[in-house]
């Protein structure tokens, strides 16, 4: 594979989004998984805010806010990674609530499968 040929997608959301009574990154790693996607982490922020947000959302613990920011980063070649972003644009779109959605180029050094190892 060549380097160019590989992309990250981020989709920046809130941890409460929904699409179809599902968590918004949920809903997206098990259509990722389901697509054959490569590779899918979620992060989740102790602060941020978006442009669809009125305030801050932050993670003290004496707040009882459940509502944090949230990335969902999707890599595999760009085409891969193209093709899953029309599939979930509809998804996208049918949200209550805004997100922002990236894509740049990166370079993968490894990708390396582990094996899953029996106990002894």
């Amino acid at each position: 594979m060549k380097p160019e040929e590989n992309s990250v997608l981020k989709i920046y959301a809130s941890s409460t989004d929904k699409v179809a009574h599902k968590l918004l990154y949920e809903h997206i790693v098990l259509k990722a998984k389901e697509y054959g996607i490569s590779g899918v982490t979620v992060y989740r922020g102790i602060m941020g805010y978006g442009s669809s947000s009125k305030d801050i959302s932050t993670s003290k613990f004496w707040e009882l806010t459940e509502k944090l920011p949230v990335m969902i980063e999707i890599i595999d070649t760009t085409e891969s990674i193209m093709r899953f972003y029309d599939f979930i644009k509809a998804d996208l779109d049918s949200m209550k609530k805004g997100c922002l959605v990236t894509i740049e180029p990166v370079t993968i050094l490894m990708n390396k499968s582990g094996s899953k190892q029996r106990p002894q």
